[in-house]
């Protein structure tokens, strides 16, 4: 995976991606059948279409502007570990995708790209849920185990403890919403990635 050299023109298109990904990340909707503390956004969609593009570099970068403009305009209410999470996962997703597509520029390697960035993206977020996010709401917030599950139970009754949390709640989640931007991405990145490059060149 080559690391595309940046210049002026590309920082400007990243932090133009990453404040996009920062907007999107304020449209979110739940789920239903979905931990209550889940929400669906768009956010991931620069950050793919902009490292297919840009390279590995400038996705990372687009990930990192991202949630900078999301602190800069509501803050965290997790400690910074919420953001931290999104860092990790958004990267497991991305990264994966682009390092496979960078192989072979073709229509099946982003396809493929994609669907392994899926599959790496929610096992890192079941362990992120598992092990940063449940216990800072245990540890930092308060709250005992019981009652997220319990809130969880209430939405989707196989949710019994933390694994079937995982299992019944984190999995489809991010299958779902790393599907969703696959799809669209597929359908819409040839047709902007020339104006993306094009812009970005010196």
């Amino acid at each position: 995976m080559k690391t595309k050299k940046l210049n002026v023109k590309k920082i400007a298109l990243i932090g133009m991606l990453g404040a996009l990904g920062g907007i999107l990340m304020m449209f979110k909707t739940p789920l239903p059948f979905m931990p209550p503390f889940m929400d669906f956004d768009l956010a991931a969609l620069p950050e793919i279409i902009g490292g297919f593009a840009l390279g590995p570099l400038a996705a990372v970068m687009i990930v990192a502007v991202k949630l900078l403009v999301k602190l800069a305009i509501l803050g965290t209410s997790t400690a910074f570990v919420g953001e931290l999470s999104n860092f990790i996962v958004s990267c497991a997703y991305v990264l994966p995708a682009i390092w496979i597509y960078d192989h072979h520029k073709e229509k099946k390697s982003a396809l493929k790209g994609m669907l392994v960035g899926t599959v790496i993206c929610t096992l890192t977020a079941v362990i992120s849920n598992v092990y940063m996010i449940i216990p800072f709401y245990v540890n930092m917030m308060g709250w005992s185990l019981d009652t997220i599950i319990s809130m969880c139970h209430a939405v989707c009754p196989l949710v019994n403890n933390i694994w079937t949390l995982a299992l019944f709640g984190v999995v489809p989640f991010n299958l779902i919403k790393c599907g969703v931007t696959s799809v669209i991405t597929f359908i819409v990145y040839k047709k902007i990635s020339t104006p993306l490059k094009q812009f970005a060149r010196e």
